[in-house]
């Protein structure tokens, strides 16, 4: 039953002219292969300066797992002294997809800040549906998590 709902869910995806790969290097935490978390972005910048913005290579701190980049100094520093205030949800993964009980990667531009936690999206079309209820996702998303947050994507 599982296999066949998640073949439709990857097919809607793909039909709604997205990618489904993720990048995960490890289980709980979206990262490149390098273990880059959010494609190299500043996590602190969505909450001070409201858009997603390009860390610098060498202003970096370590997370879960997971290498944060940050566009200045201040923003690590934050970041170092309350990082779960700052990491996004779901390791970063797509919130909508976490609510559907997969792991999807989460776009760095498709974002959106609820109750002062940073939530990631797969895409816009993805997030278009995730609006249509956010409470209700995150909701779900929160209770599924515990289930899917050690698992490795390919094995949901």
């Amino acid at each position: 039953m599982f296999s066949y709902l998640k073949k439709g869910i990857v097919a809607a995806l793909f039909l709604a002219g997205t990618t489904v790969s993720v990048l995960a290097a490890g289980a709980d935490v979206n990262t490149t292969v390098t273990g880059l978390a959010i494609r190299g972005h500043d996590p602190v910048a969505y909450f001070t300066k409201g858009e997603p913005t390009a860390g610098e290579v060498n202003i970096t701190a370590d997370y879960n797992g997971a290498t944060y980049r940050f566009a200045n100094e201040a923003n690590r520093d934050a970041f170092k002294a309350d990082p779960a205030k700052y990491a996004p949800q779901y390791g970063g993964f797509c919130a909508f997809g976490t609510a559907m009980g997969f792991k999807f990667d989460g776009d760095p531009d498709v974002w959106k800040i609820v109750d002062n936690k940073l939530y990631l999206n797969l895409s816009k079309s993805v997030q278009e549906r995730w609006n249509e209820d956010v409470p209700g996702f995150i909701e779900t998303a929160n209770t599924k998590w515990t289930d899917i947050k050690d698992v490795a994507p390919g094995d949901l």
